[in-house]
Order: C-alpha cells, then structure tokens, then sequence
C-alpha cells in the first residue's frame, strides 16, 4: 500500500518542483513570456484560448484514435494470417518492416501530395501505430506452447478452435502491450503529419496550432498546445495501461505481481 502511494506521490512531487522552479526562474531573471513564458502565463492562456486550442485538440484525439482503431484492427488480423499461413508471412512480413523502418516525417509530405490533409494525417497515424500491434502479436501467437497445441491436437480441435481457445487468449498480454505502445505512436504520427500539414498551410490539430504559434511568436499558445499534447498522451497511456490491468489482473502473472 505504500509502494503505491509513494509511486503516485513522487511523480506529483517532482513534477511540481519542475513546475516551481520554471516559475521562479522566469521571475528572477525577468524572462519576457515571448522568451519564456511563466507556468501562470501558459494556464490563462490555455483557458483564454481554449476555444481554438480545444477544437485542435478533439481534432488531433480523433484521429489518433481513428489510426490507433485501424493499427490495431489490422495489425490483430494480418497477424492472425501470419500465424495461420507461414507463406504470407514469408511474403509480407519484410515489407510492414520497411513500412516501420521508413521515417514518417519523410512520409508525410508525399501523403500530403497526394491524399487530402485529413486523410493524409491518418495515414501518417496508422502507419506507426501498425508495427507494434502487428509485431507483438505475432510474437504471441508463435509463443504458445507446443505441448499445449499437441495437446488440442489430440483431442481433435480444428485449426479455428485452437486459435480462439489457446492461442489469442495466451497472446492477449502481448496484444495489449502492442496497443499501449501504438497508442502513443498513433499520437505522435498525427502530431508529424499535422506539423508537415501546417508547414504547407493547411491544417487544425494541435500540432498545427503549435506550427502556427511559432510562425507568429506567441509562445504562450505554443506552450499551452504542448502542455495539452502532452497530457493527452499521458491519459492514453495509463488508459490502456489500466485496461490491460483489469484484463489480465485474475490470470496473468505480470498483473498479479503488481497488486502484490
């Protein structure tokens, strides 16, 4: 009980040393909000601007959970083929490396060229958030047991059966770590893209009010879109952390030795 207060507090702790000296650095040394603006410049204006931020921000959220939601639908299903036929493995599995491998800020632009801007920033969402899903389930479903497969064998399960039976339920820990990675990818995809989106003039996501700010000087805004970026990242991750937990927290040893 207090090792999980003491992991709630600390943070809490440090973060509000940061926030603490970051005030008093801008007030000693008398930093214009231009420079730096202080933590008490960036609240007013996250609340006096929250009518363009919080648009920016629904609209950023929505597209990460449209390419989280399409990473995750497609990452489960080409995995599950992967597992089921070694030939379209063999065939197709070099190539979502590739996909992986290539730097989506280089990407973006050529989306950009050739879908709409909406479209385009999505794509940019999927394709980063895709790998992780694909790669950790992969890995989940060759990870079971053989003498377990053997065993369903035996007794006569089809194909389908010890798929559904044994080995999506043994790899559920590691499709929900792939989500909790995506998530956060998906994110950041769609901030690169909506960064190359405002480079071209085009654009409403945060990232893109980030992009704007900085064209215009008016740090404050800067700071409040960042300040708002990172917190949705921060709630996307421990949501799925949290779902992971109440998933596997009766069955799986990862989530037993966290509420001991």
């Amino acid at each position: 009980m207090i090792d999980r207060a003491l992991r709630i507090v600390l943070p809490v702790f440090a973060l509000a040393l940061g926030v603490l000296a970051w005030d008093l650095i801008v007030r000693f040394r008398e930093i214009p909000p231009y420079v730096l603006p202080s933590p008490g410049v960036v609240f007013a204006t996250l609340f006096s601007d929250w009518s363009i931020l919080g648009g920016s921000l629904a609209t950023t959220l929505l597209t990460t959970l449209q390419g989280f939601l399409l990473a995750l639908i497609g990452g489960v299903g080409l995995a599950v083929l992967f597992n089921q036929s070694k030939l379209a493995e063999y065939s197709f599995y070099p190539y979502a490396v590739i996909l992986q491998v290539t730097p989506v800020v280089a990407i973006a632009p050529l989306l950009l060229v050739y879908l709409p801007q909406p479209a385009a920033v999505l794509a940019c969402a999927w394709i980063v958030a895709f790998f992780p899903v694909l790669s950790n389930t992969t890995l989940g479903l060759n990870s079971v047991d053989r003498n377990l497969v053997d065993l369903f064998r035996l007794y006569g399960a089809s194909r389908w059966q010890i798929l559904r039976y044994l080995k999506l339920p043994a790899a559920l820990p590691f499709i929900l770590g792939g989500m909790r990675i995506a998530a956060g990818l998906a994110l950041i995809g769609a901030v690169m893209a909506e960064i190359a989106a405002g480079s071209a003039g085009a654009g409403s996501g945060l990232a893109f009010r980030i992009a704007e700010s900085g064209y215009r000087l008016n740090i404050p805004r800067m700071f409040a879109a960042l300040l708002l970026l990172s917190a949705a990242g921060v709630v996307i991750f421990f949501t799925l952390s949290l779902l992971s937990h109440l998933v596997l927290r009766r069955w799986h040893e990862s989530a037993l030795q966290t509420e001991s």
